[in-house]
């Protein structure tokens, strides 16, 4: 290559590294990160509510699996009194209790309380184990929604 092309091409090359970006240039970035954020944040944030509640469902099913063994070795399901701590300790010497039935300590619900239960439970179930949802208050919608397990 020519020496005179070698050269043009130097200078092209060093021109470019000493422009830097206008401040226009920068405002027009930062206005559309602003923008995607707005717009993508708060959907981001409804799928993390989405999937609380879905492992809120998930760790009772757990809970009723290890419910269902404590009954089928005890005949019966632990009271209200005793709660589920009876899963992972033998509450009272029950007769027949062969656990810890679960198969870690006893998870709180997704938002860092415990979860309720009741035996016996309301409409002739055997029991109620539920989670109160964000607020920790009964009812509410969306992430304050109860999750009550089937």
């Amino acid at each position: 290559m020519p020496g005179h092309m070698r050269a043009r091409i130097r200078r092209w090359l060093d021109a470019g590294r000493r422009r830097g970006f206008t401040l226009l240039e920068l405002l027009v970035v930062l206005l559309i990160i602003a923008l995607l954020a707005g717009y993508v944040g708060p959907r981001l944030f409804g799928e993390v509510g989405k999937a609380k509640t879905k492992t809120a469902a998930s760790q009772m099913k757990s809970i009723a699996n290890a419910l269902d063994r404590y009954r089928l070795d005890t005949g019966r399901f632990p009271t209200t009194e005793t709660g589920l701590a009876a899963l992972m300790t033998n509450q009272g010497n029950v007769t027949g209790w062969d656990g810890p039935y679960m198969s870690s300590e006893m998870p709180a619900d997704p938002w860092g309380k415990p979860y309720v239960y009741r035996s016996p439970g309301d409409g002739g179930k055997d029991y109620d184990l539920m989670t109160l949802g964000a607020d920790g208050k009964p009812g509410g919608t969306g992430e304050d929604q109860d999750v009550v397990s089937k």
